[in-house]
């Protein structure tokens, strides 16, 4: 190997781990669906069975992939900013740092990904989508 060749390859593999390093430090941007979820929780055993199985192999999830958290525990760093309720499920799209909309209890399969769909088309636009948060505020199918 050539000294001329040598230092190219060096620097190319410099070039290549500082473009590495440099997105390896950078936040995670992508969306994520927060569940809040209880034990015993008999809305949250419904989408368990019906939306669970299916959501990561979905746009819908791949956009925004599902993450589970206890309701009434401490919230980790990143979702510090998150208002926590007391009803389960409660479902909180969160992108960047911030709040998107949230779905309050589960309201069935059909309706379920109808919500989801709407709260998706949000990330594009800036502010929060009106409405969305407080439609099944009054539902009777989540537990407090």
């Amino acid at each position: 190997m050539t000294r001329a060749s040598l230092m190219k390859l060096i620097s190319r593999t410099a070039l290549a781990g500082s473009i590495f390093i440099a997105f390896a430090t950078l936040p995670a941007r992508a969306a994520e669906l927060i569940m809040f979820e209880q034990a015993g929780c008999v809305w949250c055993a419904a989408f368990d069975r019906e939306i669970a199985p299916v959501y990561g192999k979905t746009e819908e999830g791949r956009r925004a992939p599902l993450r589970r958290l206890a309701s009434g525990r401490p919230l980790p760093a990143d979702l510090a900013f998150i208002q926590t309720e007391r009803l389960t499920p409660l479902f909180v799209l969160v992108d960047n740092g911030r709040e998107i909309g949230r779905i309050r209890g589960y309201p069935g399969d059909d309706n379920f990904w109808g919500l989801l769909g709407a709260l998706l088309k949000s990330l594009d636009t800036p502010g929060p989508v009106e409405g969305h948060s407080q439609l099944f505020k009054n539902s009777p199918r989540f537990a407090e």
